[in-house]
């Protein structure tokens, strides 16, 4: 079966890197708020990655534009300044191990100078791998995972598939900080919907606890046509909280997550709100902006819906 390049989902704050595509979808497919819901796993041939590789290197050592290689690659080539990579798709580490070991190798001989490579994972993803092959990924680069929480709350990860629990995400977080890779996880605010609001913050903010990741993300639910969320909505059976009560959400967080030392930002397109700061050094200037902003409850205030994305 042909590979086809998937398009390019990443996370904002791999917009300077190179995006490698090693697979296409998302092996756990059945989210039912995602748009990864539609597709199956693509696993590309690794010669074919090699291939790619040998592209880019001809391309940044000596302009050299090689035949038949998509004109993406050379519009991201044009504008990369060789220090990180991403690895596409939706979760990359879920390549074969050793086809993903000599992808990197390969990568890493090619491009000696890159400080970083970075991909999403499942917490599947990374409990099938053991301390020490995640220790090797980190040896070839592998130098941060980006991992969709979405809930801490047991119920919610039932109802939207997830495939993993509460307490297999605290594990898959612990061993990617033993294998010293940086952690970027992600809460999606309003999952639970109007009667699980309150019980789907405190429980995020537990699992956050309890991860204790580099960098927290939140993004505010946006319901994709064709998904099994979407089609629940459609027939009353969720009920989607409003922005303020997202912002709610957001505070209960921010107030009960206790981090060693993490990036915290709510930036993402889709929220009504952005807050940023170290936790939890912001914590408390954090919250004030939070209070201020549901205090007043001025709509003026918010991102409006027509600026909100994915």
């Amino acid at each position: 079966m042909t590979f086809e390049r998937p398009e390019i989902i990443r996370p904002p704050s791999e917009h300077a890197s190179y995006y490698l595509p090693l697979t296409s979808g998302c092996s756990n497919n059945t989210c039912a708020f995602c748009a990864f819901s539609f597709t199956n796993l693509g696993v590309r041939d690794l010669q074919d990655i090699k291939n790619e590789i040998d592209a880019m290197s001809l391309y940044m050592n000596y302009r050299v534009v090689q035949p038949g290689q998509p004109d993406i690659v050379y519009a991201i080539l044009r504008r990369w300044d060789g220090r990180r990579v991403f690895l596409q798709d939706g979760d990359a580490l879920v390549y074969p191990y050793s086809g993903l070991v000599q992808a990197l190798e390969y990568l890493n001989g090619k491009f000696p100078a890159i400080e970083r490579i970075a991909s999403y994972a499942t917490p599947q993803d990374i409990l099938r791998r053991s301390i020490d092959e995640l220790k090797a990924l980190k040896a070839l680069k592998l130098g941060i995972l980006y991992m969709g929480v979405e809930s801490g709350d047991d119920e919610v990860l039932g109802r939207i598939k997830k495939g993993a629990t509460h307490a297999e995400m605290v594990e898959a977080a612990a061993k990617v900080r033993e294998a010293g890779i940086l952690l970027s996880v992600t809460v999606i605010l309003g999952l639970g919907g109007v009667q699980g609001s309150n019980r789907h913050a405190l429980e995020s903010a537990r699992i956050l606890t309890e991860m204790d990741p580099d960098y927290a993300g939140a993004l505010t639910l946006t319901l994709i046509p064709g998904t099994p969320l979407y089609r629940e909505w459609e027939k009353d059976e969720f009920e989607l909280i409003t922005p303020f009560d997202s912002l709610k959400e957001l505070r209960t967080m921010v107030e009960h997550a206790v981090f060693s030392n993490c990036f915290f930002s709510s930036m993402h397109a889709s929220n009504y709100f952005a807050i940023r700061g170290s936790m939890p050094a912001d914590k408390l200037k954090v919250l004030a902006q939070l209070d201020s902003i549901l205090s007043k409850k001025d709509p003026a205030l918010l991102r409006p819906e027509y600026l909100r994305g994915l």
